[in-house]
């Protein structure tokens, strides 16, 4: 028998997905509208680009993977840290690359509950891993944004001048000084954690002011692996000056964050691109820059191919030390 309160539930949680599920379509529509019209527009330029593959393309593929690899390295350390339970890194691969590969789902949902799961499983706090899911995707986020940032800027990439630029930059810093305050960070998270569970998160499971720090300056090396996947890509197919590389690198990285941040669309898509090709067509000409954000996304995607090959070889060798255990 299901009761009245459970039938509203039911309503309202349904109402909620439809409605997430529209804005997802929305946000889709109108980024993939501009997006294609511009294409569209600059579609004779596209053609007259040299797509061969070679050892760039390949290249790009494997850093975009490398960069999975190295966030979970990184997120299995940080783990093993605040728990005291060490976490071998090809598990913390392993379990990383399979919550990347959810990313599809919007929201990051799959994602998050896949380190739960897996925490429960190993006789981690799953308290304590969602704070390291938070802990990554800041870190993630404040390295994609503060760093390239301040490098356009300098390169004057965005019109600002003066001391508007000076107070642009020191404004950046912000969140970086914020989260390496081990008791801002706490006593943020613990607003939220007595509204959603009702109880404080404990003291031992944060990070020191010390520790922030230095995996905020680690969590810098996916990004930069990123940037240089992109600028292989470029090399390969549109053979930019070399002044160009390091704005191209950082528009991506940028890009990326942004792509991150629309939790409603599935990976970031289309959204990325159209951030991409704004920040890039400084530096090369607009229907470049489309081609560029077109093949990142493509090589990307067979990078998560590559992703996902490695996480069922690492779990084919997990079961198989379970076995032999």
């Amino acid at each position: 028998m299901r009761w009245p309160s459970d039938r509203v539930a039911s309503v309202s949680g349904g109402r909620r997905r439809a409605l997430r599920i529209a804005l997802t379509v929305v946000v889709v529509a109108v980024v993939g509208y501009f997006f294609g019209r511009s294409l569209l527009d600059n579609i004779d330029a596209v053609r007259d680009i040299d797509f061969t593959l070679d050892g760039w393309i390949v290249a790009s593929v494997l850093l975009f993977a490398w960069a999975v690899v190295v966030s979970g390295q990184l997120w299995g350390r940080m783990t093993s840290e605040l728990s005291g339970h060490r976490v071998p890194a090809l598990e913390a691969i392993r379990v990383h690359s399979l919550s990347w590969l959810l990313k599809y789902v919007p929201g990051q949902v799959g994602s998050v509950v896949n380190k739960v799961a897996w925490a429960k499983d190993v006789g981690i706090s799953r308290t304590l891993v969602t704070l390291t899911f938070v802990y990554e995707n800041v870190f993630l986020l404040v390295g994609s944004l503060v760093p390239p940032t301040v490098v356009l800027l300098a390169m004057g990439t965005f019109d600002v001048s003066g001391n508007g630029m000076l107070v642009l930059a020191l404004v950046s810093l912000v969140p970086l000084l914020a989260l390496t305050n081990r008791r801002f960070f706490r006593w943020a998270s613990n607003l939220l954690a007595r509204r959603t569970l009702k109880r404080e998160i404990p003291h031992e499971y944060f990070l020191t002011s010390r520790q922030s720090l230095r995996f905020q300056v680690l969590y810098l090396l996916p990004r930069v692996v990123n940037g240089v996947g992109v600028v292989a890509i470029a090399i390969s197919m549109i053979d930019p000056p070399a002044s160009t590389y390091l704005p191209l690198a950082c528009a991506y990285i940028i890009a990326g964050a942004v792509g991150i941040l629309a939790v409603f669309v599935p990976s970031g898509i289309g959204v990325r691109e159209s951030v991409f090709v704004l920040l890039a067509t400084p530096y090369v000409p607009v229907e470049q820059a489309i081609v560029l954000s077109l093949a990142a996304r493509l090589l990307a995607t067979l990078a998560d191919a590559v992703v996902a090959a490695l996480y069922l070889a690492l779990r084919a060798l997990s079961h198989r030390k379970g076995h032999t255990a």
